[in-house]
């Protein structure tokens, strides 16, 4: 059987990492779908600006666009929210069979506005209208200013994909916005049964970061790496499992609020020494998303092993947590550097996308 769909079958939705409109258009993504129970899409900057930068099929359309006078944020977005379109549709039945747990695309507001509360929701709130599909996740950073901007936007109704989380600090802040803001919709009358939201740690950085610091102090310190990302998460699901299935989320859940779900990101293998597979195979668990690049995806598919193993070696992890500390590496600090360094690298890639939509 294809690992794809056995890991579905352990209640994990495995996600595409990856659009462009070669995948729309040579219909690779309706195969995924079909073939390998795709379950959702996430975009991000640097994804949209290697669609478009090496993407025959936006050629007639960036030229006509670069002939309206209209700003190049404009341009860039009047090229990708046809694709997103294009994608939560083709992921619309699986989002109905589900009641709305599944089938989800990701579009992300400007990087430029991490540290902009009120930018941030406007833009959410912008961009979820021009999508037009109730399927479409809005992408808003863990920062300081996303949470105020996830604990509103959650509380108008818009579905909302955390992304730039690092850290287990990260991911309680998050879950505590994503509460809040079901609560401020509850309030108003809303019906918190219509929002759907996703927590997204990223993986492979922190091993590439701990390890550079682990490879510093040498000797038995080398022990502990390749092994905070995926202790890291796994904590973070214990920690998931008591917040959403506890007392604390009852009455919530009375109402029709769904979890929070843990999403695994950048979850391709940097260290070549390292499983391919490194973030995926120790990660599977229910009411969980793993998000992969084409390579990982291809790899799962080709010699991946589907078991639940999100639950196992939880003393292993807390273990490999408590050695790291112990080192005196600082997880939380960690987690705020790689923020740091994510969101430059998505305004980066953010200007280099600006640049290929300008006059």
């Amino acid at each position: 059987m294809n690992p794809l769909l056995q890991v579905r079958e352990q209640g994990q939705q495995i996600w595409l990492d990856n659009l462009s409109r070669t995948l729309l258009n040579e219909g690779h993504l309706a195969r995924f779908i079909a073939e390998d129970g795709v379950a959702g899409v996430t975009t991000n900057p640097a994804i949209f600006y290697k669609a478009i930068a090496g993407g025959r099929y936006y050629e007639d359309d960036l030229a006509a666009l670069k002939r309206q006078p209209i700003s190049a944020e404009a341009r860039y977005e009047q090229l990708v929210i046809p694709d997103v379109q294009r994608a939560c549709d083709l992921l619309l039945p699986r989002h109905r069979e589900s009641h709305g747990n599944e089938g989800y695309v990701s579009l992300e507001v400007s990087p430029e506005l991490a540290d902009d509360a009120a930018g941030t929701l406007e833009a959410g709130l912008r961009l979820k209208a021009a999508v037009d599909r109730p399927n479409v996740l809005i992408k808003v950073p863990a920062t300081a200013a996303g949470l105020k901007a996830i604990e509103k936007l959650i509380g108008a109704g818009v579905s909302v994909n955390v992304t730039l989380m690092f850290s287990l600090a990260h991911v309680n802040a998050v879950a505590a916005a994503y509460v809040r803001g079901l609560e401020r919709l509850r309030a108003a009358g809303g019906d918190v049964s219509s929002v759907m939201s996703v927590a997204s740690l990223f993986l492979s950085r922190v091993d590439t970061l701990v390890d550079k610091q682990l490879e510093e102090l040498g000797g038995e310190a080398l022990a502990l790496r390749g092994k905070a990302a995926v202790a890291t998460a796994r904590l973070a699901y214990q920690r998931y499992r008591a917040r959403f299935h506890g007392p604390d989320f009852a009455a919530l859940q009375a109402a029709g609020a769904r979890p929070q779900f843990m999403l695994w990101a950048s979850t391709g293998t940097k260290n070549p020494d390292y499983s391919d597979l490194l973030y995926v195979e120790p990660l599977i668990g229910p009411e969980t998303v793993n998000t992969l690049p084409d390579a990982t995806l291809d790899a799962l598919r080709d010699h991946g092993k589907a078991g639940n193993t999100l639950e196992q070696d939880i003393g292993l992890a807390q273990a490999a947590m408590d050695g790291l500390a112990a080192l005196s590496i600082d997880m939380d600090a960690v987690g705020e550097k790689l923020q740091a360094d994510g969101l430059r690298q998505f305004e980066e890639a953010f200007s280099k996308l600006l640049e290929l939509t300008a006059d």
